[in-house]
């Protein structure tokens, strides 16, 4: 709080702000997180510390109450001043904010996405000069600003951009805010404090007493400040000696309901008026005024009484001024001021402002009010506002009269609470549901939502997920045959993870349920499902073409077609051993959801890509991939540390104990997939390490109990277990199936590994071997390819023909640290130095010195991506980008995206 000398004490916490935007007038963005309780000092240490910065454009946002509903509210006032710039955007940032505004028309934007546009405008603006964005009563923001400014903080980095966000240390902005750095605000140091006391007093004041009263208040500068203006020195010091509290908190506000109370009636209503608003809108106050009767306006006269402040706005001079003022009258007067408000909003065309007074105005149901909000909340989903659009329906729903809509809605506003992320509420919306008043459709959706919860949570129930959704379609059946046939396919998808723990169904249930689905209706989800039921129920030389016409309809989808189905790809093309369309599905899926913001999906897009290039592509594009995961999990607020691809782990030589218990713990959940492949790569190592018998134990369990396209890929590897562990003739019938197989799909990578199989098995083995490396060298399938190599390589030295085995171990060895599989690596170096190759060791080159943010931006540009694919890529600037490769050219001494290809290739 200032005194007459400015901002007292604070040294520390000044510093902190100065040196932020130090930081940014020099290009290094950054953000600070100012919370504290009411009145200890936030806004005055922004007001101190950011006001009249030379050389900073400075632009100043506040939160507000009722713009709580509308979404991205905040950002758009942060954003006016900006607009400028928006030709320097990509044209999916522009429109997003151009949707988020409510300026056009179109598919709701995900609130990160214009997080993206809003880091794209700033940054643009910081070139121009360095940008100061101030951002007090954070608290009050609708939930989408928050999650913009969120993304916004964490992101900045090389911008000539400071943010500083100041508000309450409540739940939601400790989560929606998680990763900014924190300031926390504590009560002045004793001197300061004593200072502010004294100052604000007219008469000196016993030290003693003043130290009690600096305790009792935690020294809170408002607080000191009150009481001071409030209690003489000799009263202060009366009340500090004697057992009665002194007046803060509801004390504090009780002193504020005195004044109050002391003024003239039209006063109080006009403050009760606008305490009830909390927007700060001085013509909306005014016009409610006019509605309630007030015969003047008296606002100079409560700027003069020292209860608010005047600007472009009305602003309480503290929290508690403005409870007091909307706390002094009976519950009636409270909802005729937003009556008076709702009025006003609806003439100044303040649609979702009048919707919400006309709520608080409402005492018990009310159809018409609860239909208003609807359409509020309707506005907010189309403007991508999910989560205010959650928050309104809810609201909606109380006010509903019991019966369909009520619940209808409740139902809605779960659905939209879990597109945010917030699954923890949907599911609070759920348990106030009536199920039995509910129509058809709307309890699918609730069945739905809950099997989405699970798998959102990792809740046990999600081993029956499946099983759930395909009661969800029975819902759908004979109302809506679109959410029937997705809600099938849905039921495959949740039916994956749990793999065989799934619960509630069988397999080929599952199977027959999807194959009547198909009949429903043709079009792409109609192939799809015939697709998915032929992979489960039909012979394989049956199935493939059923599958591969599914999978040519993927491939054909546009943008919004892939963000509803190309997930559904991984199974179809690994079932055709397709490694090459299995990519570009996924690549494409990615791509969509990335330009469409929807995070949850690319979280979950990359996640199968990680797992995926674990077959079929190499632990290096696995690295990679998750490594993607991470950046989006920073971006959003979530501990990247977490983020862990189990089968990834055993590939990079993590401890073995580590990874089983990992894995256990993921089965423990219902996460069967997860332990499953954690499992399997573990094999894999053993292999690669020699461990023969151990990958066999390891395996039979899996091979024993099959599952869908996920055991035909481990057939090569329990192949190779059984016949180095001396049990050929287990081995043998699996050759033939993997034959089989091959003959039927025509898939170079399962002919390979059939061929690769083969040579395990046969006397005359070369043949065999040679066959495997032609194949697989058309398949791009590389760590497959190297370990084709190394057996034909390991079956050469065995032979006496070191020089021929020599060069398919190099090969081996090539391809194996190109694609980042160490334990083959040692392998096939262990081989080299069996036949008497002292070069092997050359082949080991020098760790790179780049952070794995700085590893992933290069190897993009590596792969010729430009700075602005690369930020859309890792939620990143373009400015941050081209930072981060300027750090990358001079750690790798290098000076060109060429020379980054070649210093990368088989280096990292």
């Amino acid at each position: 709080m200032a005194g007459a000398e400015g901002l007292l004490g604070r040294h520390v916490e000044r510093e902190r702000v100065r040196a932020l935007l130090g930081h940014a007038r020099n290009g290094r963005g950054g953000a600070l997180l100012v919370t504290g309780e009411p009145g200890i000092g936030k806004t005055a240490l922004l007001d101190a510390t950011t006001s009249d910065q030379a050389g900073l454009r400075l632009l100043r946002v506040d939160g507000f109450e009722a713009e709580s509903m509308i979404p991205f509210a905040g950002v758009q006032r942060l954003a006016i001043p900006l607009r400028g710039y928006l030709s320097e955007l990509p044209e999916s940032h522009r429109h997003a904010l151009r949707v988020a505004a409510g300026a056009t028309d179109g598919e709701p934007p995900d609130r990160f996405l214009v997080g993206l546009g809003v880091l794209g405008l700033l940054g643009a603006a910081g070139e121009v000069e360095p940008v100061l964005c101030v951002i007090d009563d954070a608290h009050l923001l609708d939930p989408e600003s928050l999650d913009v400014l969120g993304l916004v903080a964490r992101r900045l980095e090389a911008e000539s951009v400071a943010l500083v966000l100041a508000g309450r240390d409540t739940a939601h902005v400790a989560t929606q805010l998680a990763g900014v750095p924190g300031l926390p605000l504590a009560g002045l140091e004793t001197e300061s404090a004593q200072r502010l006391l004294s100052a604000s007093l007219p008469e000196p004041i016993d030290p003693a007493a003043a130290a009690q009263v600096i305790t009792a208040t935690g020294g809170n500068p408002l607080a000191l400040v009150d009481l001071a203006q409030e209690l003489s020195a000799r009263r202060l010091t009366e009340v500090s000696l004697a057992d009665e509290p002194l007046p803060i908190g509801h004390h504090l506000e009780a002193l504020y309901l005195r004044r109050i109370r002391h003024l003239a009636a039209d006063l109080q209503t006009w403050l009760l008026i606008a305490a009830a608003d909390a927007t700060g809108n001085i013509d909306l106050i005014r016009a409610a005024g006019q509605a309630w009767g007030l015969p003047d306006d008296p606002v100079e006269e409560a700027e003069s009484a020292g209860l608010v402040e005047l600007g472009a706005t009305i602003k309480f001079r503290h929290p508690l001024v403005r409870s007091a003022a909307y706390n002094a009258v009976q519950g009636s007067q409270r909802r005729r001021a937003h009556r008076a408000l709702s009025v006003a909003a609806e003439q100044l065309g303040l649609v979702e402002v009048a919707a919400w007074h006309a709520a608080k105005a409402t005492l018990g149901t009310d159809a018409d009010v609860a239909d208003r909000l609807e359409r509020v909340a309707d506005a907010a989903g189309r403007r991508g506002g999910l989560a205010s659009r959650a928050r309104v329906l809810a609201q909606a729903s109380e006010l509903t009269p019991p019966g369909r809509v009520k619940y209808a809605r409740l139902v809605d506003a779960a659905e939209a609470a879990l597109g945010s992320g917030a699954a923890q509420l949907a599911k609070t919306y759920l348990d106030d549901v009536d199920e039995d008043a509910l129509d058809a459709v709307s309890r699918g959706r609730l069945v739905w939502i809950r099997a989405s919860i699970s798998l959102f949570t990792a809740d046990p129930a999600l081993m029956e997920a499946g099983a759930t959704m395909l009661s969800a379609a029975e819902c759908f059946h004979g109302h809506d045959t679109a959410l029937e046939q997705e809600a099938l396919i849905k039921a495959f998808e949740y039916t994956l993870p749990a793999e065989r723990l799934a619960r509630g169904l069988t397999l080929s249930e599952l199977g027959a349920r999807l194959r009547k689905g198909a009949e429903l209706r043709d079009g792409t989800a109609s192939t799809i499902l015939r697709g998915l039921s032929a992979h489960i129920l039909l012979p394989y030389e049956q199935a493939v073409p059923v599958m591969r016409t599914a999978v040519r309809a993927i491939l054909d989808l546009d943008a919004p077609g892939l963000l509803r189905y190309g997930a559904t790809s991984v199974a179809l093309t690994t079932a055709l051993w397709d490694a090459h369309a299995r990519r570009e599905c996924l690549e494409r899926t990615a791509a969509a959801a990335r330009d469409a913001g929807a995070l949850q999906l690319l979280d979950t897009t990359l996640w199968i890509m990680s797992l995926a290039e674990l077959s079929g592509g190499t632990p290096r594009h696995a690295h990679e991939y998750i490594e993607q995961v991470r950046e989006l999990r920073r971006a959003i607020g979530y501990d990247a540390e977490h983020v862990i691809n189990v089968a990834l782990l055993a590939w990079a030589e993590a401890p073995r104990a580590q990874v089983e218990m990992i894995a256990d713990g993921a089965g423990s959940m219902g996460f069967d997939g997860v332990r499953s492949a954690g499992w399997a790569a573990l094999a894999v190592r053993d292999l690669a390490e020699g461990d023969y018998d151990g990958a066999r134990r390891r395996l039979e369990p899996l091979v024993a109990d099959p599952f869908l396209q996920v055991t035909p890929l481990q057939l090569p590897d329990y192949v190779e277990a059984a016949c180095r562990s001396g049990r050929a003739p287990d081995a043998t019938a699996h050759v033939r199936h993997l034959e089989g197989l091959a003959r039927v799909n025509g898939s170079p990578w399962n002919a390979g590994v059939a061929h690769r199989s083969r040579a395990l098995v046969e006397e005359d083995a070369e043949p065999h071997h040679r066959a495997a490396i032609e194949a697989l060298a058309a398949g791009d399938v590389p760590i497959e390819l190297g370990r084709a190599h190394l057996l034909y390589g390991e079956w050469l030295r065995r032979s006496k023909r070191r020089r021929d085995a020599r060069e398919q171990l190099h090969a081996a060895l090539a391809l194996f640290e190109r694609g980042q599989a160490p334990a083959f690596a040692h392998r096939a170096r262990a081989e080299l130095t069996a036949i008497g190759d002292q070069a092997a060791p050359a082949g080991v080159r020098e760790p790179l010195d780049l952070t794995a943010q700085q590893l992933t931006v290069a190897r993009l540009a590596a792969a010729g991506r430009t700075n602005a694919e690369i930020g859309a890529t890792m939620f990143l600037s373009p400015n941050t980008v081209d930072y981060h490769l300027r750090n990358v050219f001079h750690k790798l001494g290098i000076s060109s995206r060429r020379q980054l290809a070649e210093r990368l290739d088989g280096s990292d």
